[in-house]
């Protein structure tokens, strides 16, 4: 793939670097800072870059992702992002696969003791991510990293020595472990034992700063903190913040259906970033691209003044995702497809073609089918009386034709393109 893999003492390993990608200390912070929720401490991050510049040695960028689930949404990739713009920078980006940790199940924000994964799903999900993170970061540039690589040499002694680095009184300051401690409420011993082994992978990195979410900010202080103990200095810890979905309220999740998947295709990404509401759209450039703090600002500035149309910006930020993920190309084309769909009201090149029954969807006084039926069968509605009603508010079209009647003309054979909002399939009935 491309990406380094090696020992973490490699001085080599770390040490690709190039002193023309090192620019002023001012210039890094800004870029640092651009999205960032919370940088403890500033001070110690400019302190860090300043002794980089001066000796040409870049700064150890870590983050760490336990590989619990196969897939991943644009809300992943915000901390991915910031990872980037280190890497950006010239420094050295560590991206860590906790295949030890995600066998203990991270408890952060669970109200509930969560079951470990297996060693066998966490080696095929390790896998997956490895493949989706380079659509974001430079294989070349990467350094990809298994915490088990220290983790399983370590022997009883080992953990018995880092938990009497850590008393029960600190870890039980964790909000949710507090909560869960006051309802009485279990706490597995394992999920203490969480912090201690995120915080020593810090310690076996030898860090300079740590990525994570603002949910994870107990867990990267005690990374600072151990690596006090162990004698080294304490990395900087950087939060991002917790992505919007498309709801523009709640976190993105997949099971909230407020999700963009990183493998979704083109033509479905770019819409879905258009469906975002304009002051949602600066939160989206803010977290999800490279753009600098300053192009954002001019931007706002030149919306709010009439001088561009938030249309243009929204489209120049959904062609920029959907290029990310997939290619320049395959975002010219979706822009193309959605202007012609949703703009031009004419049916892009593109549409998905779903097979449909004639039987199940006929009407029973003559030939026709239901179109309810037809809309429930393709998953445009949830229910007949659902599909009816949509009918009747005019929101439903037929090959271009707006739906006047709960029947509509077709036979065993025939293909018919049905629309209805934003969602469009085309129906071959067999």
């Amino acid at each position: 793939m491309g990406c380094q893999i090696g020992l973490a003492n490699s001085t080599d390993r770390y040490n690709h670097y190039d002193m023309a990608n090192f620019p002023p200390v001012d210039e890094q912070l800004a870029y640092i800072k651009k999205g960032a929720a919370e940088i403890v401490k500033e001070s110690e991050l400019r302190a860090k870059l300043e002794r980089s510049l001066a000796s040409g040695k870049p700064l150890r960028v870590k983050a760490g992702f336990d590989p619990t689930a196969p897939d991943l949404h644009l809300g992943h990739t915000v901390l991915l992002r910031k990872l980037k713009h280190f890497q950006d920078l010239g420094h050295t980006v560590i991206f860590l696969i906790g295949d030890f940790t995600g066998m203990i199940g991270d408890p952060t924000g669970r109200s509930a003791t969560r079951p470990p994964l297996s060693r066998e799903q966490i080696a095929e999900n390790a896998e997956t991510y490895k493949a989706q993170v380079f659509k974001i970061l430079n294989p070349e540039k990467t350094v990809v990293d298994f915490n088990s690589r220290w983790f399983s040499k370590f022997s009883a002694e080992d953990f018995i020595r880092l938990t009497a680095k850590y008393t029960v009184s600190q870890m039980l300051e964790r909000e949710d472990f507090h909560k869960r401690f006051h309802d009485e409420k279990p706490i597995a011993m394992h999920e203490l034992l969480y912090p201690l082994a995120q915080g020593y992978d810090s310690v076996a990195l030898e860090a300079d700063v740590e990525l994570g979410g603002t949910d994870q900010k107990f867990n990267l202080l005690v990374g600072r903190e151990l690596q006090r103990a162990y004698g080294q200095e304490s990395q900087v810890v950087l939060t991002t913040p917790i992505l919007e979905g498309l709801d523009g309220v709640n976190k993105m999740s997949k099971s909230l259906g407020n999700a963009i998947g990183i493998h979704e295709p083109p033509l479905e990404m770019y819409g879905k970033v258009m469906s975002i509401s304009d002051d949602m759209m600066w939160r989206y450039y803010e977290l999800l691209t490279d753009v600098r703090v300053e192009q954002i600002a001019a931007m706002k500035a030149d919306a709010a003044s009439g001088k561009a149309h938030p249309m243009a910006l929204k489209k120049e930020l959904a062609r920029g995702i959907v290029a990310d993920f997939h290619s320049a190309e395959a975002a010219t084309k979706a822009a193309e497809d959605w202007a012609r769909q949703f703009q031009k009201d004419q049916v892009p090149e593109e549409v998905e073609t779903v097979s449909v029954a004639f039987a199940e969807v006929a009407n029973r006084e003559g030939d026709g089918v239901r179109l309810a039926k037809v809309l429930v069968k393709i998953g445009f509605a949830a229910s007949t009386s659902e599909a009816d009603r949509k009918t009747k508010e005019g929101a439903v079209s037929v090959d271009g034709v707006k739906a006047t009647s709960p029947i509509v003309k077709a036979r065993a054979g025939v293909t018919l393109t049905l629309r209805l909002g934003r969602k469009i399939k085309k129906v071959a009935f067999s």
